[in-house]
Protein backbone atom coordinates (compact mmCIF):
# COMPACT_ATOMS: atom_id res chain seq x y z
CA UNK A 1 0.00 0.00 0.00
CA UNK A 2 3.18 2.66 0.83
CA UNK A 3 6.13 2.65 2.41
CA UNK A 4 6.76 4.72 5.74
CA UNK A 5 10.08 6.54 6.01
CA UNK A 6 11.03 7.09 10.11
CA UNK A 7 13.50 9.73 11.28
CA UNK A 8 14.87 7.96 14.16
CA UNK A 9 15.61 11.71 15.98
CA UNK A 10 16.33 11.65 19.43
CA UNK A 11 15.25 10.61 22.31
CA UNK A 12 15.67 12.22 26.62
CA UNK A 13 14.96 11.65 30.12
CA UNK A 14 15.60 7.85 29.29
CA UNK A 15 15.94 5.35 32.14
CA UNK A 16 19.42 4.92 33.81
CA UNK A 17 20.36 1.34 33.72
CA UNK A 18 23.70 0.95 34.19
CA UNK A 19 25.09 0.58 37.46
CA UNK A 20 28.58 0.84 39.09
CA UNK A 21 29.19 -2.04 41.90
CA UNK A 22 25.39 -2.01 42.41
CA UNK A 23 24.55 1.17 44.04
CA UNK A 24 26.24 4.18 42.27
CA UNK A 25 23.34 5.02 38.56
CA UNK A 26 25.63 5.45 35.90
CA UNK A 27 24.74 6.38 32.03
CA UNK A 28 23.43 4.03 29.35
CA UNK A 29 23.97 3.02 25.90
CA UNK A 30 20.73 3.45 24.32
CA UNK A 31 20.00 2.30 20.35
CA UNK A 32 16.72 1.34 18.81
CA UNK A 33 15.01 -1.55 17.28
CA UNK A 34 12.69 -0.40 14.38
CA UNK A 35 10.27 -3.23 13.11
CA UNK A 36 7.43 -3.22 10.68
CA UNK A 37 5.85 -6.38 10.20
CA UNK A 38 8.93 -9.33 9.63
CA UNK A 39 10.99 -6.30 8.99
CA UNK A 40 13.86 -4.74 11.79
CA UNK A 41 16.32 -2.77 11.10
CA UNK A 42 19.03 -1.30 14.28
CA UNK A 43 20.14 2.03 15.07
CA UNK A 44 24.13 2.54 16.16
CA UNK A 45 24.45 2.27 19.82
CA UNK A 46 25.16 6.13 21.43
CA UNK A 47 28.08 6.33 24.33
CA UNK A 48 26.72 7.09 27.67
CA UNK A 49 23.76 9.40 27.06
CA UNK A 50 20.64 9.63 28.24
CA UNK A 51 19.44 11.79 25.69
CA UNK A 52 20.95 10.42 22.55
CA UNK A 53 20.93 12.07 19.27
CA UNK A 54 20.69 9.29 16.16
CA UNK A 55 19.45 11.57 12.89
CA UNK A 56 19.17 8.17 11.05
CA UNK A 57 16.46 7.55 8.86
CA UNK A 58 14.79 3.75 7.45
CA UNK A 59 12.22 2.83 5.24
CA UNK A 60 9.56 -0.10 5.30
CA UNK A 61 7.31 -1.06 3.06
CA UNK A 62 3.80 -1.55 4.28
CA UNK A 63 1.41 -3.94 2.66
CA UNK A 64 -1.32 -3.67 4.66
CA UNK A 65 -2.99 -0.48 6.72
CA UNK A 66 -4.68 -1.37 9.29
CA UNK A 67 -2.66 -4.57 9.72
CA UNK A 68 0.72 -2.95 10.57
CA UNK A 69 2.16 -1.13 13.01
CA UNK A 70 5.21 0.53 13.63
CA UNK A 71 7.36 -1.24 16.60
CA UNK A 72 10.05 0.83 19.07
CA UNK A 73 11.67 -0.86 20.91
CA UNK A 74 15.04 1.22 23.05
CA UNK A 75 17.95 -1.07 24.58
CA UNK A 76 20.96 -0.28 26.76
CA UNK A 77 23.88 -2.24 25.18
CA UNK A 78 26.04 -4.18 27.58
CA UNK A 79 28.43 -6.75 26.98
CA UNK A 80 26.48 -9.57 28.39
CA UNK A 81 22.91 -8.44 28.30
CA UNK A 82 20.85 -5.61 27.04
CA UNK A 83 18.43 -3.84 29.08
CA UNK A 84 15.21 -3.06 27.79
CA UNK A 85 14.86 0.72 28.61
CA UNK A 86 11.08 1.20 26.53
CA UNK A 87 9.53 0.94 23.90
CA UNK A 88 6.50 2.35 21.44
CA UNK A 89 4.09 1.55 19.30
CA UNK A 90 2.43 3.55 16.56
CA UNK A 91 -0.66 2.43 14.16
CA UNK A 92 0.28 3.49 11.08
CA UNK A 93 -2.87 4.47 9.84
CA UNK A 94 -2.69 7.56 11.24
CA UNK A 95 0.45 8.49 9.40
CA UNK A 96 -1.40 7.41 6.37
CA UNK A 97 -3.71 9.78 6.60
CA UNK A 98 -1.66 12.76 7.90
CA UNK A 99 1.14 12.05 5.24
CA UNK A 100 4.11 13.44 7.60
CA UNK A 101 3.81 13.40 11.58
CA UNK A 102 6.72 14.75 13.63
CA UNK A 103 6.32 14.26 17.31
CA UNK A 104 8.08 13.75 20.44
CA UNK A 105 6.00 10.61 21.56
CA UNK A 106 6.55 8.86 25.49
CA UNK A 107 7.73 5.94 25.87
CA UNK A 108 5.65 2.80 27.73
CA UNK A 109 6.77 0.16 29.86
CA UNK A 110 9.10 2.77 31.70
CA UNK A 111 9.21 5.45 34.30
CA UNK A 112 10.09 7.99 32.01
CA UNK A 113 11.20 8.68 28.48
CA UNK A 114 9.95 10.69 25.18
CA UNK A 115 11.40 9.66 21.86
CA UNK A 116 11.18 11.75 19.06
CA UNK A 117 10.01 10.61 15.51
CA UNK A 118 9.61 12.37 11.94
CA UNK A 119 6.92 9.63 10.35
CA UNK A 120 6.53 10.60 6.65
CA UNK A 121 3.68 8.01 4.32
CA UNK A 122 5.18 7.38 1.08
CA UNK A 123 2.22 6.53 -1.63
CA UNK A 124 3.32 4.92 -4.80
CA UNK A 125 2.74 6.95 -8.06
CA UNK A 126 3.54 5.85 -11.87
CA UNK A 127 5.21 9.76 -12.05
CA UNK A 128 8.36 9.11 -13.87
CA UNK A 129 8.87 13.01 -13.19
CA UNK A 130 9.18 11.77 -9.21
CA UNK A 131 11.91 9.52 -10.54
CA UNK A 132 15.28 12.12 -10.08
CA UNK A 133 17.52 11.19 -8.03
CA UNK A 134 17.53 12.10 -3.75
CA UNK A 135 20.85 14.29 -2.70
CA UNK A 136 20.33 12.74 0.60
CA UNK A 137 20.99 9.22 -0.52
CA UNK A 138 17.26 8.07 -0.02
CA UNK A 139 14.47 6.12 -2.13
CA UNK A 140 12.87 7.55 -4.86
CA UNK A 141 11.04 4.45 -6.06
CA UNK A 142 10.19 1.06 -5.17
CA UNK A 143 10.81 -2.18 -7.25
CA UNK A 144 8.07 -4.98 -7.30
CA UNK A 145 9.52 -7.86 -8.41
CA UNK A 146 6.98 -11.02 -9.29
CA UNK A 147 8.65 -13.55 -9.71
CA UNK A 148 7.18 -16.16 -11.75
CA UNK A 149 9.08 -19.62 -13.25
CA UNK A 150 11.95 -19.95 -15.63
CA UNK A 151 11.53 -22.79 -19.13
CA UNK A 152 14.39 -25.23 -19.93
CA UNK A 153 16.98 -24.98 -17.16
CA UNK A 154 20.11 -26.78 -17.73
CA UNK A 155 20.43 -30.33 -15.46
CA UNK A 156 23.61 -28.67 -14.47
CA UNK A 157 26.87 -25.69 -15.68
CA UNK A 158 28.02 -28.66 -17.94
CA UNK A 159 25.34 -28.55 -20.31
CA UNK A 160 26.40 -25.21 -21.45
CA UNK A 161 30.34 -25.39 -20.21
CA UNK A 162 33.11 -27.41 -21.46
CA UNK A 163 35.64 -26.36 -19.29
CA UNK A 164 38.67 -28.83 -18.02
CA UNK A 165 37.03 -29.27 -14.23
CA UNK A 166 33.86 -30.54 -15.82
CA UNK A 167 35.89 -32.90 -17.75
CA UNK A 168 37.62 -34.64 -15.18
CA UNK A 169 34.50 -34.19 -12.38
CA UNK A 170 32.45 -36.13 -15.31
CA UNK A 171 34.62 -38.95 -15.07
CA UNK A 172 33.38 -39.93 -12.08
CA UNK A 173 30.37 -42.41 -11.88
CA UNK A 174 28.79 -41.04 -8.61
CA UNK A 175 29.06 -37.64 -9.48
CA UNK A 176 28.05 -38.76 -13.64
CA UNK A 177 24.78 -39.71 -11.91
CA UNK A 178 24.22 -36.73 -9.25
CA UNK A 179 24.36 -34.32 -12.17
CA UNK A 180 21.62 -36.50 -14.18
CA UNK A 181 19.42 -35.54 -11.91
CA UNK A 182 16.86 -32.53 -12.32
CA UNK A 183 18.00 -29.08 -10.83
CA UNK A 184 16.47 -28.24 -7.65
CA UNK A 185 16.67 -24.19 -7.92
CA UNK A 186 16.10 -20.89 -6.30
CA UNK A 187 16.42 -17.72 -7.32
CA UNK A 188 18.89 -14.52 -5.99
CA UNK A 189 17.56 -11.49 -6.64
CA UNK A 190 19.93 -8.23 -6.28
CA UNK A 191 19.30 -4.61 -6.68
CA UNK A 192 22.45 -2.00 -4.98
CA UNK A 193 23.07 -3.94 -1.67
CA UNK A 194 20.22 -6.17 -1.12
CA UNK A 195 19.71 -9.43 -2.27
CA UNK A 196 16.71 -11.58 -1.32
CA UNK A 197 16.47 -15.06 -1.94
CA UNK A 198 13.51 -17.64 -3.13
CA UNK A 199 12.16 -20.62 -2.33
CA UNK A 200 13.40 -23.88 -3.51
CA UNK A 201 11.68 -25.87 -6.42
CA UNK A 202 12.82 -29.63 -6.13
CA UNK A 203 13.80 -31.76 -9.33
CA UNK A 204 12.58 -29.47 -12.20
CA UNK A 205 14.08 -28.17 -14.92
CA UNK A 206 10.80 -25.82 -15.78
CA UNK A 207 10.17 -24.45 -12.03
CA UNK A 208 7.46 -22.38 -10.37
CA UNK A 209 8.27 -19.73 -7.64
CA UNK A 210 5.53 -17.39 -7.79
CA UNK A 211 6.73 -15.46 -5.28
CA UNK A 212 7.05 -11.38 -4.73
CA UNK A 213 10.02 -9.25 -3.63
CA UNK A 214 10.14 -5.73 -2.85
CA UNK A 215 13.20 -3.67 -3.24
CA UNK A 216 14.25 0.11 -2.75
CA UNK A 217 15.40 2.62 -5.69
CA UNK A 218 17.52 4.77 -5.17
CA UNK A 219 18.29 5.56 -9.07
CA UNK A 220 15.90 4.26 -11.57
CA UNK A 221 17.92 5.84 -14.25
CA UNK A 222 21.40 4.11 -13.39
CA UNK A 223 20.43 1.21 -10.95
CA UNK A 224 19.58 -2.66 -12.63
CA UNK A 225 18.15 -6.14 -10.80
CA UNK A 226 20.52 -8.60 -10.80
CA UNK A 227 18.75 -12.16 -10.79
CA UNK A 228 20.92 -15.54 -10.68
CA UNK A 229 19.29 -19.28 -10.53
CA UNK A 230 21.14 -21.41 -8.57
CA UNK A 231 21.25 -24.97 -8.40
CA UNK A 232 20.57 -25.98 -4.38
CA UNK A 233 22.53 -29.32 -4.77
CA UNK A 234 25.36 -28.63 -6.70
CA UNK A 235 25.88 -25.15 -6.09
CA UNK A 236 26.56 -24.31 -9.00
CA UNK A 237 24.71 -21.05 -11.70
CA UNK A 238 22.16 -21.93 -13.80
CA UNK A 239 22.05 -18.66 -15.58
CA UNK A 240 22.13 -15.29 -14.95
CA UNK A 241 19.92 -11.85 -16.04
CA UNK A 242 20.42 -8.31 -15.81
CA UNK A 243 17.70 -5.81 -16.26
CA UNK A 244 18.53 -2.45 -16.40
CA UNK A 245 15.84 -0.07 -14.44
CA UNK A 246 15.81 2.20 -16.94
CA UNK A 247 14.23 -0.12 -19.34
CA UNK A 248 11.19 -0.03 -17.63
CA UNK A 249 10.78 3.97 -17.87
CA UNK A 250 10.08 2.98 -21.59
CA UNK A 251 6.70 2.28 -20.65
CA UNK A 252 4.24 4.51 -19.84
CA UNK A 253 2.82 2.19 -16.89
CA UNK A 254 6.91 1.95 -16.29
CA UNK A 255 5.90 -2.54 -16.39
CA UNK A 256 7.86 -5.15 -17.66
CA UNK A 257 6.00 -8.71 -18.03
CA UNK A 258 8.08 -10.88 -20.19
CA UNK A 259 10.54 -13.53 -20.61
CA UNK A 260 14.18 -12.71 -20.02
CA UNK A 261 16.84 -14.79 -21.81
CA UNK A 262 18.59 -16.10 -19.33
CA UNK A 263 22.68 -15.71 -19.87
CA UNK A 264 25.31 -18.41 -19.09
CA UNK A 265 23.04 -20.64 -19.65
CA UNK A 266 21.20 -23.14 -22.06
CA UNK A 267 20.39 -21.29 -25.54
CA UNK A 268 16.66 -22.13 -24.76
CA UNK A 269 16.68 -21.56 -21.29
CA UNK A 270 14.37 -18.37 -19.98
CA UNK A 271 13.20 -16.65 -16.66
CA UNK A 272 9.40 -15.36 -16.35
CA UNK A 273 8.89 -12.15 -14.17
CA UNK A 274 6.82 -9.40 -14.07
CA UNK A 275 8.47 -5.62 -12.96
CA UNK A 276 6.87 -2.90 -12.09
CA UNK A 277 8.20 0.57 -10.62
CA UNK A 278 6.38 3.28 -9.00
CA UNK A 279 7.48 6.25 -7.97
CA UNK A 280 7.84 7.58 -3.83
CA UNK A 281 5.65 10.78 -3.33
CA UNK A 282 4.50 12.05 0.01
CA UNK A 283 1.20 12.96 0.37
CA UNK A 284 0.29 16.38 1.64
CA UNK A 285 -2.41 15.95 4.04
CA UNK A 286 -5.65 17.57 3.37
CA UNK A 287 -5.99 20.47 5.20
CA UNK A 288 -10.27 20.87 5.61
CA UNK A 289 -8.89 16.80 7.17
CA UNK A 290 -9.48 16.23 11.04
CA UNK A 291 -5.71 15.82 12.28
CA UNK A 292 -5.22 12.02 13.58
CA UNK A 293 -1.45 13.69 15.43
CA UNK A 294 -1.20 15.20 18.72
CA UNK A 295 0.73 18.41 17.42
CA UNK A 296 -0.43 21.70 18.40
CA UNK A 297 -2.41 21.83 14.91
CA UNK A 298 -4.00 18.56 15.31
CA UNK A 299 -6.77 17.61 17.36
CA UNK A 300 -6.93 14.45 18.69
CA UNK A 301 -3.82 11.79 19.82
CA UNK A 302 -2.15 9.36 17.34
CA UNK A 303 -3.18 6.25 18.04
CA UNK A 304 0.26 5.22 20.29
CA UNK A 305 -0.74 1.37 21.39
CA UNK A 306 1.08 -0.40 24.86
CA UNK A 307 2.74 -3.52 23.09
CA UNK A 308 1.29 -6.73 24.67
CA UNK A 309 -2.42 -7.79 25.89
CA UNK A 310 -5.45 -7.33 23.98
CA UNK A 311 -6.02 -4.18 24.65
CA UNK A 312 -4.34 -1.08 22.33
CA UNK A 313 -4.78 2.66 24.41
CA UNK A 314 -4.67 6.29 23.40
CA UNK A 315 -1.24 7.29 24.88
CA UNK A 316 -1.80 10.53 26.45
CA UNK A 317 0.67 13.54 24.86
CA UNK A 318 3.75 14.45 26.89
CA UNK A 319 4.06 17.25 29.03
CA UNK A 320 3.95 20.35 27.68
CA UNK A 321 7.61 21.21 29.04
CA UNK A 322 8.50 18.25 27.00
CA UNK A 323 6.88 18.35 23.92
CA UNK A 324 4.39 21.54 24.13
CA UNK A 325 1.84 20.39 22.58
CA UNK A 326 -2.44 21.04 23.83
CA UNK A 327 -4.08 18.82 26.11
CA UNK A 328 -5.78 15.81 23.93
CA UNK A 329 -9.39 17.14 22.55
CA UNK A 330 -12.83 17.60 24.63
CA UNK A 331 -14.55 14.71 22.53
CA UNK A 332 -11.65 12.27 23.37
CA UNK A 333 -11.49 13.33 26.92
CA UNK A 334 -15.95 12.75 26.77
CA UNK A 335 -15.17 9.32 25.12
CA UNK A 336 -12.90 8.25 27.52
CA UNK A 337 -15.29 8.61 30.24
CA UNK A 338 -17.96 6.48 28.79
CA UNK A 339 -19.07 3.59 31.40
CA UNK A 340 -17.45 0.35 31.24
CA UNK A 341 -18.94 -3.29 31.40
CA UNK A 342 -19.13 -4.11 34.83
CA UNK A 343 -17.83 -7.51 34.35
CA UNK A 344 -15.48 -10.08 35.45
CA UNK A 345 -14.35 -11.08 31.92
CA UNK A 346 -12.67 -9.45 29.32
CA UNK A 347 -14.38 -5.85 28.41
CA UNK A 348 -16.17 -5.86 25.25
CA UNK A 349 -16.55 -3.48 22.98
CA UNK A 350 -17.70 -0.65 25.52
CA UNK A 351 -14.24 -1.04 27.11
CA UNK A 352 -12.55 2.88 26.81
CA UNK A 353 -9.39 0.89 25.83
CA UNK A 354 -11.01 0.26 22.26
CA UNK A 355 -10.98 3.54 20.20
CA UNK A 356 -14.45 4.86 20.17
CA UNK A 357 -16.51 6.19 17.31
CA UNK A 358 -17.12 10.00 18.08
CA UNK A 359 -20.61 10.60 19.57
CA UNK A 360 -22.37 7.66 18.99
CA UNK A 361 -22.43 4.64 20.91
CA UNK A 362 -22.18 0.49 19.73
CA UNK A 363 -25.98 0.33 20.31
CA UNK A 364 -26.47 3.71 18.54
CA UNK A 365 -24.76 2.45 15.44
CA UNK A 366 -26.99 -0.78 15.42
CA UNK A 367 -30.09 1.32 15.64
CA UNK A 368 -29.34 3.97 13.15
CA UNK A 369 -28.22 1.42 10.18
CA UNK A 370 -31.37 -0.95 11.22
CA UNK A 371 -33.46 2.42 10.27
CA UNK A 372 -31.85 2.77 7.49
CA UNK A 373 -31.83 -0.76 6.10
CA UNK A 374 -34.16 -3.20 8.12
CA UNK A 375 -33.54 -6.13 6.21
CA UNK A 376 -30.14 -5.53 6.88
CA UNK A 377 -28.32 -8.86 9.26
CA UNK A 378 -27.79 -6.92 12.50
CA UNK A 379 -24.52 -8.73 12.42
CA UNK A 380 -23.43 -6.08 9.66
CA UNK A 381 -23.49 -3.16 12.27
CA UNK A 382 -20.16 -1.73 11.83
CA UNK A 383 -17.87 -0.88 14.93
CA UNK A 384 -14.58 -0.76 14.62
CA UNK A 385 -11.17 0.29 16.75
CA UNK A 386 -9.68 3.50 15.24
CA UNK A 387 -6.43 1.50 15.21
CA UNK A 388 -7.85 -0.80 12.98
CA UNK A 389 -10.51 1.13 10.60
CA UNK A 390 -9.75 4.79 11.05
CA UNK A 391 -13.02 6.20 10.41
CA UNK A 392 -16.37 4.63 10.06
CA UNK A 393 -17.39 5.85 7.00
CA UNK A 394 -14.29 3.45 5.22
CA UNK A 395 -15.63 0.25 6.00
CA UNK A 396 -19.43 1.37 5.02
CA UNK A 397 -18.13 2.06 1.88
CA UNK A 398 -17.33 -1.41 1.55
CA UNK A 399 -19.77 -3.91 0.08
CA UNK A 400 -20.81 -6.50 2.84
CA UNK A 401 -19.72 -10.53 1.75
CA UNK A 402 -22.27 -13.18 2.07
CA UNK A 403 -21.49 -15.66 4.91
CA UNK A 404 -23.16 -18.21 6.88
CA UNK A 405 -22.27 -18.63 10.64
CA UNK A 406 -22.82 -22.25 11.13
CA UNK A 407 -24.54 -23.69 14.48
CA UNK A 408 -24.04 -27.08 13.92
CA UNK A 409 -20.25 -26.41 13.75
CA UNK A 410 -20.73 -25.94 17.94
CA UNK A 411 -20.03 -29.07 19.26
CA UNK A 412 -21.85 -30.22 22.62
CA UNK A 413 -20.26 -28.74 25.78
CA UNK A 414 -21.14 -29.54 29.85
CA UNK A 415 -20.99 -25.28 29.53
CA UNK A 416 -25.38 -24.69 29.54
CA UNK A 417 -25.76 -21.48 27.54
CA UNK A 418 -28.97 -19.11 28.93
CA UNK A 419 -30.93 -16.94 27.20
CA UNK A 420 -28.92 -14.16 29.38
CA UNK A 421 -25.69 -15.06 27.61
CA UNK A 422 -27.64 -14.33 24.12
CA UNK A 423 -29.08 -10.89 24.94
CA UNK A 424 -27.17 -7.73 23.51
CA UNK A 425 -26.76 -4.27 24.80
CA UNK A 426 -29.39 -3.36 22.23
CA UNK A 427 -31.70 -6.04 22.47
CA UNK A 428 -30.41 -8.24 19.44
CA UNK A 429 -29.44 -11.76 19.66
CA UNK A 430 -25.97 -13.00 17.76
CA UNK A 431 -25.01 -16.28 19.94
CA UNK A 432 -22.11 -16.86 17.97
CA UNK A 433 -20.46 -13.45 18.35
CA UNK A 434 -18.52 -11.79 15.10
CA UNK A 435 -15.71 -12.13 13.67
CA UNK A 436 -14.12 -8.95 11.33
CA UNK A 437 -12.25 -9.42 8.36
CA UNK A 438 -10.51 -7.49 5.24
CA UNK A 439 -10.45 -9.93 2.24
CA UNK A 440 -8.80 -8.62 -1.33
CA UNK A 441 -6.67 -9.89 -4.03
CA UNK A 442 -3.40 -8.69 -4.85
CA UNK A 443 -2.76 -8.70 -8.36
CA UNK A 444 0.95 -7.94 -8.37
CA UNK A 445 1.67 -10.25 -5.97
CA UNK A 446 -0.97 -12.97 -6.92
CA UNK A 447 -2.62 -13.88 -3.91
CA UNK A 448 -5.65 -13.53 -1.76
CA UNK A 449 -4.80 -11.38 1.29
CA UNK A 450 -6.94 -12.02 4.20
CA UNK A 451 -6.71 -9.47 7.29
CA UNK A 452 -7.63 -11.08 10.65
CA UNK A 453 -8.67 -8.03 12.89
CA UNK A 454 -10.58 -9.14 15.72
CA UNK A 455 -13.77 -10.91 17.30
CA UNK A 456 -16.15 -9.71 19.74
CA UNK A 457 -18.97 -10.92 21.88
CA UNK A 458 -17.68 -14.42 22.05
CA UNK A 459 -19.66 -16.98 24.13
CA UNK A 460 -17.50 -18.35 26.69
CA UNK A 461 -17.52 -22.12 27.04
CA UNK A 462 -16.57 -22.52 30.23
CA UNK A 463 -16.84 -19.71 33.14
CA UNK A 464 -12.98 -20.14 33.54
CA UNK A 465 -12.79 -18.17 30.54
CA UNK A 466 -11.76 -18.63 26.97
CA UNK A 467 -8.18 -18.28 24.77
CA UNK A 468 -9.00 -18.07 20.80
CA UNK A 469 -7.77 -18.35 17.85
CA UNK A 470 -8.92 -18.00 14.09
CA UNK A 471 -8.42 -21.04 11.50
CA UNK A 472 -8.54 -20.49 7.69
CA UNK A 473 -8.78 -22.67 4.77
CA UNK A 474 -9.41 -21.96 1.47
CA UNK A 475 -12.17 -24.68 0.48
CA UNK A 476 -11.34 -27.31 -0.90
CA UNK A 477 -8.35 -27.56 0.19
CA UNK A 478 -7.85 -28.68 3.80
CA UNK A 479 -4.42 -30.21 3.77
CA UNK A 480 -2.53 -29.48 7.56
CA UNK A 481 0.23 -27.67 5.69
CA UNK A 482 -2.21 -25.27 4.20
CA UNK A 483 -4.24 -24.32 6.98
CA UNK A 484 -3.16 -20.75 8.63
CA UNK A 485 -3.79 -19.97 12.19
CA UNK A 486 -3.42 -16.52 14.30
CA UNK A 487 -1.93 -16.70 17.20
CA UNK A 488 -3.56 -17.59 20.57
CA UNK A 489 -5.29 -14.69 22.84
CA UNK A 490 -5.85 -15.50 26.58
CA UNK A 491 -8.90 -14.96 28.56
CA UNK A 492 -10.76 -12.66 25.99
CA UNK A 493 -14.13 -12.85 24.79
CA UNK A 494 -13.10 -9.74 22.27
CA UNK A 495 -10.16 -10.51 20.89
CA UNK A 496 -7.71 -8.47 18.66
CA UNK A 497 -5.54 -10.44 16.37
CA UNK A 498 -4.71 -7.72 13.25
CA UNK A 499 -2.87 -10.82 11.41
CA UNK A 500 -2.21 -10.78 7.99
CA UNK A 501 -2.15 -14.46 5.67
CA UNK A 502 -1.67 -15.21 2.27
CA UNK A 503 -3.19 -17.79 -0.21
CA UNK A 504 -0.75 -17.67 -3.28
CA UNK A 505 -3.59 -18.75 -5.88
CA UNK A 506 -4.49 -17.00 -9.45
CA UNK A 507 -7.59 -15.06 -9.28
CA UNK A 508 -9.42 -17.45 -11.62
CA UNK A 509 -8.76 -20.19 -9.08
CA UNK A 510 -9.63 -17.87 -6.26
CA UNK A 511 -12.88 -17.04 -7.42
CA UNK A 512 -13.98 -21.11 -7.50
CA UNK A 513 -12.74 -21.65 -3.64
CA UNK A 514 -14.62 -20.93 -0.37
CA UNK A 515 -12.94 -19.37 2.62
CA UNK A 516 -13.45 -21.52 5.72
CA UNK A 517 -13.09 -19.81 8.95
CA UNK A 518 -13.60 -20.90 12.46
CA UNK A 519 -13.02 -19.32 16.07
CA UNK A 520 -11.89 -21.94 18.61
CA UNK A 521 -10.81 -22.44 22.11
CA UNK A 522 -7.06 -22.98 22.49
CA UNK A 523 -7.67 -26.00 25.41
CA UNK A 524 -6.14 -28.79 27.30
CA UNK A 525 -5.84 -31.67 25.19
CA UNK A 526 -7.99 -33.95 27.71
CA UNK A 527 -10.11 -30.83 28.58
CA UNK A 528 -14.20 -31.62 28.32
CA UNK A 529 -14.61 -27.57 27.20
CA UNK A 530 -16.17 -27.00 23.66
CA UNK A 531 -13.30 -26.20 21.12
CA UNK A 532 -15.09 -24.59 17.79
CA UNK A 533 -17.13 -21.12 19.32
CA UNK A 534 -18.09 -20.26 15.59
CA UNK A 535 -17.91 -20.55 11.80
CA UNK A 536 -18.12 -18.63 8.85
CA UNK A 537 -17.79 -19.64 5.70
CA UNK A 538 -17.51 -16.83 2.94
CA UNK A 539 -17.98 -17.71 -1.57
CA UNK A 540 -15.63 -15.88 -2.93
CA UNK A 541 -17.00 -16.34 -6.18
CA UNK A 542 -19.52 -13.78 -5.40
CA UNK A 543 -17.54 -11.25 -4.85
CA UNK A 544 -15.58 -8.19 -6.14
CA UNK A 545 -11.81 -9.33 -4.55
CA UNK A 546 -10.11 -6.75 -6.65
CA UNK A 547 -12.00 -3.65 -4.98
CA UNK A 548 -12.14 -6.08 -1.68
CA UNK A 549 -14.88 -6.11 1.07
CA UNK A 550 -14.30 -5.50 4.35
CA UNK A 551 -17.39 -6.68 7.56
CA UNK A 552 -18.10 -7.99 10.71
Amino acid sequence: QGVIRVHLLEAENLVQKDSFLGAIRGKSDPYALLRVGMVQYRSKTVSRDLNPIWNETFEFVVHEVPGQDLEVDLYDEDPDKDDFMGSLLISLVDVMNDGTVDEWFPLSKTTSGHLHLKLEWLSLINDQEKLHEDKKGLSTAILIVYLDSAFNLPKNHFEYSNGECGAKKIKNNKYLKKIEREPSSFVLLTVGNKTQKSKTCNFSKDPTWGQAFTFFVHSAHSQSLHVEIKDKDRDSALGTSVVCLSHLLKDPNMTLDQRFQLDHSSSDSFIKMKLVLRALNVEEPDPQRVKAGFSASKQGPVHVMEKGGNQQKFVSPPKPEVSKVPPVSKDSAALESLPKKDSGEDLDAHDSSAAPVPSETVAGLNEREHEQNPEHHPLSALHTRAAVVPTLPVVQELRLAPSVASLGSLPSSCFELSSSNLDLHNGTEMPLGEIQLTVRYASIRQSLVVLVNGCRNLVPSSNRGIDPYVRIYLLPDRRWASRKKTSVKKKTLNPQYDEKFEFFESLEDVKKRTLDIAVKNSRPFISQERKELGKVRIDLSQEDLIKGFAQW
